[in-house]
């Protein structure tokens, strides 16, 4: 989930310590390390946004910031 409320939810995905996996806006083949979220218009804000990585049970695992933090 992203700063604006955007949201992609993994189904049945797991990531293991340390891995490194990217979340794609557009169309693609998923694979282990790359994940297509299959939108025409883009999510990501190119200014700034803060990307938020909840386990299962809606704890935060990770955040991924860039540009002025809102």
């Amino acid at each position: 989930r992203d700063s604006d409320g955007n949201r992609y939810r993994f189904n049945d995905t797991r990531i293991g310590g340390r891995a490194t996996i990217r979340i794609h806006t557009g169309s693609g083949r998923d694979t282990r390390t790359d994940l297509f979220q299959g939108k025409r218009d883009h999510v990501w804000d190119n200014r700034a946004d803060t990307a938020t990585l909840r386990d299962d049970r809606n704890r935060t695992v990770d955040t991924e910031s860039w540009g002025r933090r809102r």
